[in-house]
């Protein structure tokens, strides 16, 4: 109740600031709001290339990473910072802007009510989805009326939503309850990075640089999703002494913990000369380059490692439960381009027999990855530029 209370009245006064700010003359600009950079990185890229004078403001989280912020060559604000001066000026340029986009669910889009040539763009940050959201989230059924009501005038205001495939439009649509007809086909900014044979092979050397020990091993990616309520929990589900016990003459394994899991890890300690964590690795897809084989659940990684035709295991240890808490897709172990295991004897087993099935994994990321083909960026540079010049 209190936390309603407190939502309802922090909304109130968003609404009367950003309507004051909204008298203010509108700009031919683009604004972001982020709180991930792999898909704005491309765009912003290719935003540069076509129109440099283009004025671009990004109001980032505190979850986008330093490097991004030194490569952006724009006003940048701290969005969620507590201060004033930050908070008034980022709500300015919302108000004030031709062209607002967007990659995650913000409640403030709940009350703002846009100029009428505003167009709002939901990017997302992820190219699929195997665990269900928006009002799909089984966690939706606890929370008030008066939230469910909020998150609906939060997707309202999605003018357009950026897929990648006709799956992802159809999950997009029940999940926001948006009509097709806002689905943008444009294909997803981040696909385009594994369609750059130059910068593949400048990342790779890099990290095997960053990183002699992988060098002449093969690597095992383990990126975990997170799970709600377990943000302080670095635990992981497999038996890293069995796994270095049978793999290590052959493989590394690199563990990348969920952005979202704040709490420190010891397990490359634990087993020196087998695990590398790479949790801090702020570009999860730099990580899918050199990556021979990757381990996962429920994580939206495998719509984009799909496209580099390589193995995928899945490990859902907690698939009843979080099925019913969270939710999944229908026929999860159907879709899933890989074996399903669900204990490390299991893993062990697939690893070793190393028999994949390349041609569904190639079918899987033909089915997902439909409008991703390397020009996605440009598709969007080109809508956006369509909006900015209108009149």
């Amino acid at each position: 109740m209190f936390r309603e209370l407190a939502i309802a009245g922090y909304l109130a006064v968003f609404k009367v600031v950003f309507t004051l700010l909204k008298m203010f003359p509108q700009q031919k600009r683009v604004s972001f709001v982020i709180s991930f950079e792999e898909n704005v990185i491309h765009l912003y890229r290719q935003l540069q290339k076509k129109n440099p004078s283009l004025e671009m403001v990004f109001l980032c989280a505190a979850t986008v990473s330093e490097e991004f912020t030194q490569e952006i060559n724009a006003q940048i604000i701290p969005f969620e910072k507590r201060s004033i001066r930050d908070w008034v000026s980022s709500l300015y340029y919302l108000a004030t802007s031709k062209v607002v986009i967007i990659d995650n669910y913000y409640g403030f889009l709940s009350v703002v009510n846009f100029k009428k040539n505003v167009e709002c763009i939901q990017i997302w940050h992820a190219a699929g989805a195997l665990k269900t959201f928006g009002l799909k989230d089984h966690s939706i059924t606890s929370r008030s009326q008066a939230a469910r009501r909020r998150f609906q005038q939060v997707y309202d205001q999605f003018d357009r939503i950026v897929v990648g495939s006709e799956e992802m439009a159809a999950i997009f649509s029940e999940a926001f309850n948006a009509p097709m007809q806002r689905m943008l086909r444009t294909g997803i900014p981040r696909t385009d990075f594994f369609y750059e044979q130059d910068t593949i092979h400048a990342i790779k050397a890099s990290v095997y640089k960053k990183y002699p020990q992988l060098v002449g091993k093969k690597l095992i990616l383990y990126a975990p999703t997170y799970r709600d309520g377990q943000l302080d929990n670095n635990e992981i589900h497999l038996d890293l002494k069995k796994m270095q016990q049978a793999l290590q003459d052959e493989y590394v394994l690199l563990i990348k913990l969920h952005p979202a899991v704040k709490t420190i890890n010891h397990y490359e300690e634990q087993y020196p000369n087998f695990v590398v964590d790479f949790s801090g690795y702020k570009r999860v897809n730099e990580l899918l380059l050199v990556a021979d084989y990757l381990i996962t659940d429920y994580s939206s990684l495998p719509f984009e490692y799909a496209l580099l035709t390589k193995p995928m295991i899945f490990f859902p240890y907690d698939q009843d439960y979080y099925r019913q808490e969270r939710g999944l897709i229908n026929d999860y172990e159907k879709i899933v381009p890989g074996p399903v295991v669900h204990d490390t004897d299991q893993l062990i087993k697939v690893i070793e027999a190393n028999q994949f099935d390349n041609q569904m994994i190639k079918d899987f990321s033909d089915r997902w990855n439909r409008y991703s083909k390397g020009k996605s960026a440009d598709n969007l540079v080109q809508y956006i530029q369509s909006l900015i010049n209108k009149d």
